[in-house]
């Protein structure tokens, strides 16, 4: 049997690490998308009214680039992805605490049911993420198997 020590700090502690990175990869990759695609689309309307030479094809390289940009974050749903990371990492530290303080689910509880309580709403909330970025990935169809082996 494993002791709640090596738990938090072999699978807990690895998960919410593991969710953080994510959670800041798929943020930082979202907010570049939508601030290009945003500048882009603001530089349209004053390119079209500009006379230089070749500004049609760099309008048109603009508005490519924008359009490309607005579809990719529709098919890797990049803001969902953070969310989802971010909140099961926040979910997984607040359970942390919850265990080592004995508050909210864990109070009263013995050491032994405590424990056992705290592993059954890690794995839930695992699990519940899995799911969650499982769905959001399948409507964009996107799932591939290095997704399922990214997770610890």
């Amino acid at each position: 049997m494993i002791s709640p020590d090596d738990y938090i700090q072999t699978r807990l502690a690895q998960y919410q690490n593991w969710y953080d990175s994510k959670a800041v990869r798929m943020k930082a990759l979202h907010l570049r998308l939508r601030s290009v695609s945003v500048i882009g689309g603001a530089l349209v309307p004053a390119l079209v009214n500009i006379d230089v030479p070749y500004i049609n094809v760099v309008t048109t390289i603009v508005s490519l680039v924008v359009v490309i940009l607005v579809s990719l974050e529709s098919v890797f749903h990049y803001r969902e992805q953070w969310k989802n990371y971010r909140s099961t990492e926040q979910l997984l530290g607040h359970e942390r605490i919850y265990f080592m303080t004995r508050c909210g689910a864990y109070e009263g509880l013995n050491d032994q049911d405590a424990f056992r309580r705290l592993v059954e709403r890690v794995e839930s909330a695992i699990a519940a993420e899995n799911a969650s970025t499982l769905t959001t990935m399948t409507l964009a169809g996107q799932v591939t198997d290095d997704h399922l082996r990214a997770t610890p």
